[in-house]
């Protein structure tokens, strides 16, 4: 079991979105702790679109006297309520950023009570929001088994993430940091983003806003929604996260199924079938550009 934590450096790649798709897709008993600092809970007024109230959350496991181990289970919510199981929870975020700036001595003793959950047999997913945002959980990020940088594979969002992925490189900030990238080849694929920052892509997820909606605001699911290619993306994204980890442990990762099949494709469009980036600026030339706009 782990500690994932999800960020982004610039833009909205759709942390928020990607965390909570991947907690209800996850194949084995999660948490998802919500702390962007930028507050506006993102569970509450886009999955559960507003119909659900804030009941309790990090703000209540920061000035509380007692052990934040000890609170855990108190101050999370079912992510779904279909699942007589409650296989996937949620610990709601500050409603403001002000509220966020009272959360900095919390960021320590979670980072703790959340690694205890190992024992448990409960995976976590942080939604950290974005880089260099004041109140950001640099805590949380730092002692996650796997910390995961979001972006989208244009230039801007490249470029905007080149001086982090540097920092991340150099001070060694994330013990096991990795991208995941959204929409893959627009038009940059994930061996010329790999190239360019200089850490793996972990998994990519199309850009497909129809079916992101239904986690980002709570929409209705578009037709054949949990077989498409973006459920289908999600579910394939949770178990190469899962194999990450694993092989970072020396465990021997669980992957079965068509997730296999999912897993080797991805390792086709790194590895190149063809040799060739299928006629798109490669990242020489990405590099180039980007020198040239600095």
């Amino acid at each position: 079991m782990a500690v994932i934590a999800l960020c982004s450096a610039q833009g909205s790649p759709g942390v928020t979105t990607t965390a909570v798709g991947l907690a209800l897709t996850w194949p084995r008993p999660v948490l998802l702790v919500e702390a962007d600092p930028t507050g506006s809970s993102g569970v509450l007024t886009g999955w559960f679109g507003g119909a659900r109230d804030y009941e309790s959350g990090l703000i209540e496991l920061a000035f509380a006297s007692e052990p934040v181990a000890d609170l855990l289970p108190q101050v999370s919510l079912a992510l779904d309520d279909t699942d007589p199981d409650h296989r996937a929870r949620f610990i709601a975020g500050p409603r403001s950023h002000v509220q966020a700036r009272g959360l900095r001595d919390l960021w320590s003793p979670l980072a703790g009570a959340l690694a205890d959950l190992d024992e448990t047999g409960q995976d976590v997913i942080v939604d950290a929001g974005r880089l260099g945002a004041g109140g950001s959980p640099t805590h949380l990020l730092a002692s996650a088994d796997l910390t995961v940088m979001l972006l989208r594979s244009h230039l801007p969002a490249v470029a905007g993430a080149r001086a982090w992925a540097e920092l991340v490189r150099r001070d060694r900030l994330w013990p096991n940091p990795g991208l995941i990238v959204v929409g893959p080849g627009d038009p940059y694929g994930p061996r010329e983003v790999t190239r360019v920052l200089g850490l793996p892509v972990i998994a990519t997820l199309p850009d497909d806003p129809p079916a992101a909606a239904v986690y980002h605001r709570g929409s209705k699911p578009p037709r054949h929604f949990e077989s498409g290619g973006y459920h289908r993306s999600l579910s394939a994204a949770a178990e190469a996260l899962i194999s990450t980890v694993a092989r970072t442990r020396g465990e021997v990762p669980s992957v079965k199924g068509p997730v296999i099949a999912a897993l080797l494709e991805r390792a086709g469009v790194l590895k190149g079938t063809d040799g060739s980036d299928g006629g798109r600026p490669g990242s020489d030339e990405l590099d180039a550009t980007e020198e040239a706009r600095a």
